[in-house]
C-alpha cells in the first residue's frame, strides 16, 4: 500500500564529478548544534516515463530505487517550488498499480518504460539542534546518469541537496542557504536529477552550417544596425479575444488533469475543485460561443456535465447531511424529541448512491480518458470563429454583458413571483446563471481588468445568497421526507417541523434581502 511524505528540499550545484565537494562548517548555521556524518549510501534508481516524456513535461518523477533507507517505488508530485509529495510503494518488478493510477491523467493509455538510470554515491550529514532533533539532511551526491531510451548518452555531475526534516520550519532552509552562498555554492539550474539527466543525455541535433558569402561580396550591415528590430511578444501573451479565452480554457483543462491524483488520494476539497473546473470549462464554451464554435464544444460540454455529475454523486448528499446536522445541533435540547439523529444517519447512509470505488472506476474509465484527450485536441487545434481574431475589449465584453442581462431577467422574474415553488425554481435558475456569468467574468478579467473583476465579486455574492436559498429548499424537501418516515415508524415528528420552520425562515430572509442586493449589483452594472 502506498504512503505519502511531504518533501521540502533545495538543490545546489557541486564541482565537476570526481572533484572535491567540501561543505562549509554548517555548525555555524543558527539553530544547528551538531553535524552528524551518516556515511555514504549507494543508490541505484531507474526512472520511468512514456516514450514522449509526459511525466517529465509535467515535472512528475516515477522511479524504482534500491539502496538507502527508503528503497522502493517513489512517485513525486509537485506542490510548489521546492515542495513535492512523495508517494511510496514497496519494491516490485513492475510499476505498482497504485502509482500507475496516480499518473493516469497524464499517460492515458501510453506505456511506462525505463528512460534513465541514476547511480548515486550519497554522502549524508544530519544537522541537529541542541536536543539532538533532526533539522535537515544535507547530502553530497556524485551522480552518473545512463540513458535507457530515447538516446544512449551518459553524464556525470555532483550536486548538494538539503532536505528539511519532517514537520520542520521551511525558514530553516534559508539559513542553510545563506551559509552555502557565502561559500560560493549556488542553486542548481535543474529542478531535479531527472531533469538534468534527460537534458544532459539527450541526443544532440547537428548544427546547421551557415551559407558562405559569395566570393567578392561583402555583407552590408548598415541598414540592419540603424534601427533595432521590434521585439515580438512571447507566444503565451494573449492578444486577441480568442487568445484570452483559450488561456482560460487551457487553465481549466490543466486543473482537471492536475487534480486527478489528488482526487484519487482523497485529498480534502480536491473533488470539489475538479468539479468546479469542469463547470468553468462548460460555462466558458456556452458563454463564448462567438469565439469557440459550439458545434464542436457542445458535445464536449455534455461530457463535462456528465463528469461533474459523477464527481458530485456523494458530495451533494454529504452537503445536505451537513446542513441538517448543523441545524439539529443548533436546536435547544428541549426541542429535540425522538431518535432524530439516528433517523438522520440512517436516511443519509441509505442515499449515498456513490462510493470511492465508483469514482475511481470513472477516472480509470475510457469515457473520462477520452474526454481528457478531446480537451487536449481542442486546446491544440481550437475551433475558432471569426470573432476570435478581434480585439478582446469588444468581443469578450459583449459576451459578458449578454450573460449579465440574462441574470437580470431571471432575478426580475423571481422577484415578481409570490413565495412558493415557482419562485424557488426561478431563484435556482438565477443562481445557475449568476455562476455562469461569474465564470465568464473570470475569463474576461485579464482582458477587461477591474470592471470584470468587480463583476466576479458581484456574481459571487449573488451566487452565495441564492445558494443559501437553494440550500433551504433542499433541506425542507429532506425534512418532509424524514418526517414522513418518522411518522410511519411511530416516532414523534415534532423536531422535523421545528427544523422545517427554521429553514423556511432562512429562505424568507434571503428573499427579503435579494431586492437590495440586486439593486446594488445593478447600480454597478456589467463590464
Amino acid at each position: 500500500m502506498a504512503d505519502t511524505k511531504r518533501e521540502i528540499e533545495r538543490k545546489y550545484e557541486g564541482p565537476p564529478a570526481g572533484g572535491d565537494a567540501p561543505l562549509p562548517d554548517l555548525t555555524s548555521v543558527p539553530g544547528v548544534s551538531g553535524v552528524i556524518d551518516k556515511g555514504v549510501a549507494e543508490l541505484d534508481a531507474t526512472y520511468y516515463d512514456t516514450a514522449d516524456q509526459r511525466l517529465a513535461t509535467a515535472s512528475l518523477t516515477l522511479r524504482r530505487r534500491t539502496g538507502g533507507d527508503d528503497a522502493g517505488w517513489h512517485l513525486k508530485l509537485p506542490v510548489s517550488e521546492g515542495v513535492r509529495d512523495e508517494i511510496r510503494a514497496p519494491l516490485s518488478d513492475t510499476v505498482p498499480e497504485d502509482l500507475t493510477a496516480l499518473v493516469r491523467s497524464r499517460i492515458r493509455e501510453a506505456e511506462l518504460v525505463p528512460v534513465v538510470r541514476l547511480l548515486s554515491a550519497r554522502d549524508i550529514r544530519h544537522l541537529v539542534d541542541a536536543s539532538g532533533t533532526l533539522l535537515a539532511e544535507v547530502s553530497v551526491d556524485r551522480v552518473r546518469a545512463e540513458r535507457l531510451s530515447g538516446g544512449a548518452g551518459s553524464a556525470e555531475w555532483t550536486e548538494i541537496e538539503v532536505e528539511l526534516a519532517d514537520d520542520g520550519d521551511p525558514a530553516f532552509l534559508d539559513k542553510v542557504e545563506k551559509k552555502l552562498r557565502k561559500a560560493g555554492i549556488k542553486r542548481s539550474a535543474s529542478a531535479s536529477k531527472l531533469a538534468k539527466a534527460l537534458d544532459d543525455t539527450a541526443p544532440r541535433k547537428p548544427e546547421k552550417a551557415g551559407k558562405p558569402e559569395k566570393a567578392g561580396k561583402v555583407a552590408d550591415v548598415s541598414k540592419a544596425t540603424t534601427k533595432a528590430p521590434k521585439p515580438e511578444p512571447p507566444d503565451s501573451t494573449p492578444r486577441t479575444a480568442g487568445d484570452h479565452i483559450l488561456t482560460y480554457v487551457r487553465a481549466q483543462r490543466d486543473a482537471i488533469v492536475e487534480l486527478d491524483p489528488a482526487v484519487r488520494r482523497d485529498v480534502p476539497d480536491s473533488v470539489h475543485r475538479m468539479r468546479v473546473a469542469t463547470r468553468r470549462l462548460r460555462s466558458t464554451f456556452r458563454s463564448y460561443g462567438k469565439i469557440l464554435d459550439r458545434t464542436v464544444t457542445d458535445p464536449i460540454g455534455v461530457e463535462l456535465k456528465w463528469l461533474a455529475a459523477e464527481l458530485g454523486v456523494d458530495r451533494d448528499q454529504e452537503v445536505l447531511t451537513e446542513h441538517l446536522t448543523t441545524a439539529l445541533d443548533d436546536l435547544p435540547s428541549d426541542l429535540v424529541t425522538g431518535p432524530v439523529q439516528a433517523r438522520l444517519s440512517t436516511w443519509s447512509g441509505a442515499r449515498r448512491s456513490g462510493s470511492r470505488q465508483h469514482l475511481i472506476a470513472v477516472l480509470d474509465g475510457k469515457r473520462y480518458l477520452d474526454l481528457l484527450t478531446t480537451l487536449d485536441t481542442l486546446v491544440a487545434g481550437p475551433p475558432l470563429c471569426e470573432a476570435a481574431s478581434k480585439k478582446p475589449e469588444k468581443v469578450i465584453a459583449k459576451a459578458v454583458r449578454k450573460d449579465f442581462e440574462k441574470v437580470a431577467d431571471l432575478v426580475g422574474e423571481a422577484l415578481e413571483l409570490p413565495p412558493g415553488s415557482e419562485r424557488d425554481l426561478a431563484m435556482h435558475d438565477a443562481r445557475k446563471k449568476a455562476k455562469r456569468t461569474r465564470y465568464a467574468a473570470e475569463a474576461a478579467t485579464p482582458a477587461l481588468a477591474d470592471p470584470a473583476a468587480d463583476l466576479v465579486k458581484s456574481m459571487k455574492s449573488l451566487q452565495t445568497l441564492l445558494g443559501d436559498h437553494q440550500d433551504s429548499v433542499m433541506v425542507r424537501g429532506a425534512l418532509r421526507e424524514l418526517a414522513t418516515e418518522a411518522h410511519a415508524a411511530g416516532e414523534n415528528a415534532f423536531t422535523y417541523g421545528v427544523l422545517y420552520g427554521r429553514a423556511e425562515q432562512r429562505a424568507a430572509a434571503v428573499e427579503a434581502e435579494l431586492p437590495g442586493e440586486w439593486e446594488a449589483i445593478e447600480d454597478k452594472g456589467a463590464v
